[in-house]
């Protein structure tokens, strides 16, 4: 992180994980002005949204694999150029069938790229460095989450909602220049295993399976056919997968790796909350544009308050939680997020920024600077450190499978269907009854978080840190093919190799 060489790395994972992310928040934005141009109800729309999660969450963990096996740099590419493409024929597509079916391939590029922003952190800085370098990841990712709603506010107010799926491209070209110039390529030792093409088929069937269901639930009704149906044959292949990863020589999914107490228990917390997060983000910008009758770029600009909280805070809870545990930090951030779900439910017809918007905005973006980066570097430390990749596709793919849920299902549950996305009054009711759904799952996550999360003792940190300092986010070392216990493969950044720090 001190090291030239350091902050090149950080910054393109940044930019590239930061792509995906501004993709699905200026996506955000757009709903509203992508529904009324195809003249389409909120079944389109949550399709828009949930196209895209789930091919990336029904392939991240082939995508870790493959970073794993061939190059976490390699794919990382790949998965760039691919995004840059579809974000193409999404910002050209002629009707609303063609923009969710090009948000699909916008998803097989994420699950590439997604999983080896955070794989390439973890086995290309020194253990010392890796829980300053995600945190790092974490805040100046939020950038994204800030700067996407707002230029994208910007581009859909001055021009199109079609621009904001253009954006990718000089992101892309960024990217990649400096990934080949300063990225280094690592992968897990040993021989190439075989593509788990089964387990992928699977994961991805089971999810589209549910997700389909969970949406023609708001139509069709829970007991019709066109629910049960898909609901039943996303479970048949939810349980194939487990079956084909434990029987299958080379799984995608090593499924040994949740024997670890700790990766199972910050995976589950990962669930419960990100659930909340993707339910309730999904619908606020469309809140405040409708409800509220804000523009796009009012709408977009309102949440840069989060932004700079997690720009001031992540790095900082992430080196906090590396000397005290994470635990408390994982419990109260949940809590925290909740706090201001319920504040959000104060927005109405008036749309007061500073008494209505505002106090929600600075709470969630305190309870989510707590929690993150504690989160997603307790699940990376707690899987051996040769299975990076698949590490973070596990707990980025827990994420977006828990939105790609909630997207489909809270609206059901607060009676928004139909053409009522579009209506003020029935849109804010049903808003207020999602927003104190998430809240209980966030104070589920925290008092989940509370009695499942371990804080390593302090001999033991003791013992595998060289200066005896107290790092509660350690992880394995890599395994290198010319023996055990190398910090990486094939080379690791330490703190400043150009000089004592």
């Amino acid at each position: 992180m001190k090291s030239a060489r350091g902050r090149w790395v950080v910054a393109a994972t940044v930019l590239g994980s930061g792509m995906a992310a501004l993709d699905a928040t200026v996506v955000g934005i757009a709903l509203p002005a992508i529904g009324r141009n195809f003249h389409t109800g909120v079944t389109s729309v949550q399709w828009v949204v949930d196209a895209y999660t789930l091919t990336l969450a029904g392939l991240l963990l082939l995508g870790g694999t493959l970073g794993d096996s061939y190059g976490r740099r390699k794919l990382f590419a790949i998965g760039v150029v691919w995004f840059a493409l579809a974000s193409l024929l999404c910002g050209l597509a002629p009707s609303v069938g063609v923009l969710i079916a090009a948000r699909a391939l916008q998803g097989v590029g994420g699950a590439l790229l997604t999983p080896g922003s955070l794989a390439i952190l973890q086995a290309s800085f020194a253990q010392d460095d890796r829980a300053a370098a995600i945190g790092a990841w974490s805040g100046l990712g939020g950038l994204a989450t800030a700067i996407g709603p707002f230029l994208g506010g910007y581009l859909i107010g001055a021009v199109s909602w079609r621009l904001v799926f253009f954006i990718n491209l000089p992101l892309a070209v960024l990217v990649l220049a400096i990934t080949a110039r300063h990225v280094p390529e690592t992968q897990a030792p040993g021989p190439t295993p075989r593509l788990d093409i089964r387990g992928a088929a699977c994961i991805s069937g089971a999810l589209a399976g549910i997700t389909y269901g969970l949406i023609a639930a708001s139509s069709s009704g829970w007991g019709s056919v066109q629910v049960l149906v898909p609901l039943g044959v996303g479970a048949v292949l939810l349980g194939a997968f487990i079956w084909v990863e434990n029987s299958e020589p080379q799984p995608m999914l090593p499924l040994g790796v949740f024997r670890s107490r700790q990766f199972t228990a910050a995976n589950t917390v990962t669930f419960v909350v990100y659930a909340a997060l993707g339910g309730l983000l999904f619908l606020v910008p469309v809140v405040l544009q409708v409800v509220s009758g804000y523009s796009p770029l009012q709408a977009g600009a309102s949440l840069l308050p989060v932004t700079f909280l997690m720009l001031t805070l992540s790095a900082r809870s992430g080196r906090l939680a590396s000397r005290i545990g994470p635990r408390l930090q994982m419990s109260v951030g949940p809590l925290v997020i909740a706090a201001s779900f319920l504040l959000f439910t104060r927005i109405g017809g008036s749309g007061g920024y500073l008494s209505e918007v505002l106090p929600a905005v600075l709470v969630f973006g305190l309870g989510v600077s707590i929690m993150v980066a504690p989160l997603t570097a307790t699940a990376m430390a707690a899987a051996p450190a040769d299975h990076a990749g698949v590490a973070s596709a596990v707990n980025n793919d827990v994420a977006r499978a828990a939105g790609l849920i909630a997207v489909a299902v809270l609206p059901a549950l607060a009676g928004i269907t139909g053409q009522s996305y579009l209506h003020p009054a029935a849109l804010a009711h049903g808003f207020r009854v999602s927003a104190v759904i998430s809240a209980v799952f966030c104070v589920a996550g925290g008092v989940l978080a509370a009695f499942t999360i371990r804080n390593p003792s302090r001999a033991a940190a003791h013992a595998a840190s060289p200066q005896g300092s107290y790092c509660a986010l350690e992880a394995p070392p890599l395994q290198s093919p010319q023996g055990p216990n190398l910090e990486a493969v094939p080379a690791t950044i330490p703190a400043d190799p150009e000089g004592p720090s």
